[in-house]
């Protein structure tokens, strides 16, 4: 819950100012100054300080950075433990990196909350939180993504995203990678031209993703090696080239994906045209699931996707295993489950449970994969027709979003605690999403 700070004048904030530019820092990254123990102020852009990283460079644990509107074209780094950055007004706060920088925001340090404004025309990543380095230092792997080479694991953690509009990225539009005990919520991603939500290279990652809207991307939301508490639950995938994906991947640490849930989403209608094309040419999918492993697909409603509501296959030499179909609704789509191994790499027992559904390749799975499988029972193998997927367009080009819904009380409510580790959702209260949220701007709600 938002915990409330101390409000202190622009006078005050001024003095702080010079007292903490003639200070060394302290361990955790930030100035210590001679402000009193327990005392928390609230720095406003531009009143106090003319620039966001300005103000976030005077920033200490506990205190706010309330942003004015207005159109802000730099770069911000977070290195301080536990601050939160926020918007006045999620559409009129506008981080803009005009496609001269990487990252709109990176999120460096622990317990950061970042709320209520647009980040857009960044060359790489809208929100960036990280644990890594050379991911900090904005190193593109290939076909999107971090390739972090011999740098070892380092996890960031604890972490908030909520309220924010990330829109036309040239990777991911919000990036959470070797970050572990965070929420990603009540934010939208669009003309994202790898993702517009991604997680990647945690274990046990103790991520909350839920409550967000994802549409005119390449993928709607990604979980690369994305492993042990993982949750995706209440969001709307519509409207990308692929709506969802969960797979294992070499470019990353922590092989194989394993162990997430992905309960109570709509997911429907991704083949949009006007959408940016992945490098790998995904097209009409729902779910993807390439190389993932023990993950538990619960509730969701999957309709209207022209090529498959939810694929199975494998990733180079890394098979998907024990993946658990349970209680889903499918509903017009090319073929509602299939299941295919075009190399020797193949899954086993990947199973079915209870789902509202038509077609499958092969053919009966319901019945020939039901849940539970005796171990290690190989899963069958088919193909389809795939249609032909269309060329994508530029991420610039993707239509603007529309205006979202605001962070409660923005203005007078002070800075948001951040929890050491978030509340894991329980999956036998998430609902299946109902049809009429099939219609346009409706928002799925879990709680």
């Amino acid at each position: 819950m938002p915990r409330l700070g101390f409000r202190v004048s622009a006078a005050v904030l001024g003095t702080l100012a010079l007292v903490l530019a003639g200070c060394g820092s302290g361990d955790d990254g930030s100035s210590p100054g001679r402000r009193p123990s327990g005392v928390h102020v609230t720095i406003k852009v531009p009143a106090d300080a003319p620039t966001i990283s300005a103000a976030v460079s005077l920033a200490r644990p506990g205190d706010l950075v309330l942003v004015a509107p207005g159109v802000y074209h730099e770069s911000v780094k977070i290195s301080t433990a536990r601050i939160t950055l926020r918007g006045e007004s999620r559409d009129k706060v506008v981080i803009d990196g005009r496609l001269q920088q990487p990252n709109g925001i990176v999120v460096a340090a622990p317990g950061v909350a970042v709320e209520n404004l647009t980040v857009e025309n960044n060359t790489q990543n809208g929100v960036l939180v990280t644990g890594s380095a050379e991911a900090v230092a904005g190193l593109p792997g290939r076909s999107g993504g971090y390739d972090t080479g011999d740098e070892p694991v380092a996890f960031l953690k604890s972490f908030l995203v909520s309220y924010v509009t990330a829109t036309r990225n040239g990777l991911y539009g919000i990036y959470s990678f070797s970050a572990q005990d965070g929420v990603i919520e009540h934010s939208y991603a669009s003309g994202g031209a790898d993702s517009g939500i991604y997680v990647g290279q945690c274990r046990p990652c103790r991520v909350v993703v839920r409550d967000n809207i994802a549409e005119l991307n390449a993928v709607g939301y990604e979980g690369t090696n994305a492993s042990g508490d993982m949750y995706v639950v209440g969001n709307r995938l519509v409207g990308n080239r692929v709506g969802l994906t969960t797979d294992s991947d070499h470019q990353e640490k922590l092989l194989p994906q394993q162990g997430a849930v992905i309960a109570g989403n709509l997911i429907a209608a991704n083949q949009q045209t006007a959408t940016p094309e992945q490098a790998d040419g995904g097209w009409g999918i729902g779910i993807g699931i390439d190389g993932g492993t023990d993950n538990r697909f619960v509730r969701n409603r999957i309709a209207d996707n022209g090529n498959a509501g939810l694929v199975i296959t494998a990733t180079a030499d890394i098979p998907p295993d024990g993946n658990q179909i349970l209680d889903n609704t499918f509903a017009a789509n090319g073929v509602d489950v299939g299941w295919t191994f075009p190399t020797a790499t193949r899954g086993r027992s990947n199973c079915l449970h209870g789902n509202d559904l038509r077609t499958t390749v092969p053919a009966h799975l319901a019945k020939t994969a039901s849940c539970p499988l005796p171990a290690r029972s190989s899963s069958p193998s088919g193909t389809w027709a795939a249609p032909k997927a269309p060329r994508g367009i530029p991420f610039t080009n993707v239509a603007a979003p529309a205006t979202q819904p605001q962070f409660p009380n923005a203005t007078t409510t002070g800075a948001t605690a951040v929890p050491a580790v978030p509340a894991l959702p329980d999956p036998k209260g998430i609902p299946l999403p109902p049809a009429s949220l099939l219609a346009a701007g409706a928002r799925v709600q879990t709680s």
